[in-house]
């Protein structure tokens, strides 16, 4: 059996941040992740947010890793960092839903 995982994140580019956060020394607590990257503006789709706006988010925490620090602004972003609000083309609509729309005939 095999198991593929695809990890894309779309609306959120790290850029140089990416770099800056390998280059840390682990493990790393939250403050001292503020003290050296919290002013570092991420860019999404509709604006941007600064990683310590993100970070703060989560309460105090030690990194072990920057794969860690990188999931934590993957997860904490916030909704500027998606396209159009509650939309899957994947999945239909959950009844009841604010997001649903029109049943439309042919």
């Amino acid at each position: 059996m095999f198991i593929i995982i695809f990890h894309t994140v779309v609306g959120m580019r790290l850029d140089t941040t990416g770099d800056r956060i390998d280059d840390q020394t682990y493990p790393l607590t939250t403050e001292d992740l503020l003290d050296e990257l919290g002013d570092i503006e991420i860019d999404l789709a509709k604006g941007t947010e600064s990683v310590a706006e993100v970070i703060q988010r989560f309460g105090e925490q030690t990194f072990q890793t920057p794969q860690e620090v990188k999931h934590t602004l993957h997860a904490g972003v916030c909704e500027r960092a998606i396209g159009r609000k509650g939309y899957s083309d994947r999945d239909p609509t959950t009844p009841g839903s604010v997001y649903g729309h029109e049943c439309v005939s042919f």
